[in-house]
């Protein structure tokens, strides 16, 4: 076999492959030997029909199956012989392919770029400190609380903390809109279910008024027909009732799903579940601060075959979502939408694999169980989602994935200059102590 290899732009490939005549000859043979055995053809007996018979009657066919196979094995045989890591499926062009002369082919393709991630001494991380108070689980309980509260009708002015319900009814430059309109739709005041506009709308309102609310749909709003636009409601009021809230005692603590131990084995789960979103954050932060300057620490030529593709796939996410949130014909998006976002992702995941090829790091099995069980602890029946997901490599693999690049963050922080700050709860959970993460697109954050 004869390998030849030129560059044709950037990291493209155009590799050229000859197959001498007499090995593709030799497989056409043996398959036509084999396949005789097996023929059945009127007027002679099975097994019994010969040879050239077969030849004439299943030669192009076979020849066919046996070429197919030959690329497919040499392309790969010629890869490692000129030690190629393709970044995509070849497109593959055949030269010469009559009987009895050497099979020639051309094979184009993208190889993934070759570099080196260096500099890691150079990144530097900021980890939250974060101790979990009983303030921080009173919180959680007075949350919980007002969950819980039931409501009765009062004939006064709402303010907050009222349920108020109501029908509203809204037009876009005097033209209305898919999910334009609601009936005895209920809103607690404080409780971020509406925009601001429309809680202030609807504070110092009573039962029997109408009004008209203003509503400036956000830029990035998922329906693009209103989204940037200013909206009118015309709003009419239904009810105003108040909250009445229960007291936090064993029967609350059974109430909300704590069956025995009463508020104190309430609090102890709260506790523990904050303490798990609290790692789960200070891990994000630290990922993001860490990939953000691996990105800036490394340069990186991208095949563009891998940069489509995760086009291709953000916009398939999109219009999923935009299924999901209920629009019967999801939106077809342009590519430049997604590009950023799919380059930055092409490119952490070529910078970690290099990585993990380059320093020999091995994926942790006790730490994808660990994460599995995690997974599978927000479920009712988590042994089942387990058993799910062991019977299912995709999604294992998903979950395999995410557990090597958590490693490979671990790896780069034990060489990165480190400055632990002690913060509060709150401060850490809040939006906008959250720079490092600004770096994703607005695309990454609807995934």
């Amino acid at each position: 076999m004869q390998v030849s290899v030129e560059t044709t732009e950037g990291l493209g490939r155009r590799m050229t492959v000859q197959v001498p005549a007499e090995q593709v000859e030799e497989k056409v043979e043996q398959r036509l030997r084999s396949l005789r055995g097996n023929v059945r053809m009127d007027g002679f007996r099975p097994g019994k029909v010969p040879l050239s018979v077969v030849r004439k009657r299943y030669g192009g066919q076979v020849r066919g199956e046996v070429l197919s196979e030959v690329v497919q094995s040499t392309y790969s045989e010629a890869l490692r012989e000129k030690e190629l890591r393709p970044a995509g499926n070849p497109e593959i062009e055949p030269k010469q392919t009559d009987e009895g002369k050497d099979l020639e082919y051309e094979a184009t393709f993208e190889v993934l770029p070759s570099f080196e991630v260096t500099g890691l001494e150079k990144i530097k991380v900021e980890r939250p400190q974060v101790e979990i108070t009983d303030a921080d689980v009173d919180e959680v309980l007075e949350r919980l609380r007002k969950q819980q509260a039931e409501y009765s009708e009062v004939d006064r002015a709402s303010e907050e903390g009222d349920r108020v319900v109501i029908d509203f009814k809204g037009t876009v430059d005097g033209e209305e809109f898919s999910g334009n309109e609601g009936n005895d739709v209920p809103i607690v005041l404080g409780a971020g279910q509406m925009p601001p506009a429309f809680e202030e709308g609807l504070t110092g309102v009573k039962a029997g008024d109408e009004t008209t609310i203003e509503h400036t749909f956000p830029e990035e709003f998922p329906d693009s027909e209103v989204a940037g636009k200013k909206g009118e409601f015309a709003v009419t009021v239904k009810q105003v009732e108040a909250p009445e809230y229960p007291e936090i005692d064993d029967a609350f603590a059974e109430k909300v799903g704590v069956k025995e131990g009463g508020v104190e084995k309430l609090r102890e789960a709260i506790k523990a579940n904050l303490e798990r979103e609290r790692d789960q954050s200070i891990a994000s932060k630290v990922k993001h601060q860490v990939m953000d300057q691996l990105l800036e620490l490394t340069e990186i030529e991208l095949p563009k075959v891998l940069v489509d593709a995760e086009i291709d796939q953000l916009r398939q996410q999109e219009q999923s979502r935009q299924q999901q949130s209920g629009q019967d014909e999801p939106q077809d998006m342009p590519a430049d939408l997604f590009e950023e976002n799919a380059r930055r992702r092409v490119a952490l995941g070529l910078i970690v694999n290099e990585i993990v090829r380059s320093n020999d790091i091995k994926l942790d099995r006790e730490r994808v169980m660990q994460a599995l069980q995690e997974m599978a602890a927000g479920y009712e029946q988590p042994e089942e989602v387990l058993r799910y997901y062991s019977q299912n490599r995709q999604l294992m693999e998903g979950i395999e994935v995410a557990v090597l690049e958590d490693q490979v963050v671990d790896w780069v922080v034990e060489k990165a200059d480190v400055d632990d700050k002690s913060m509060s709860l709150q401060d850490l959970m809040s939006p906008q102590s959250a720079e490092a993460e600004e770096a994703e697109t607005k695309q990454a954050e609807k995934e």
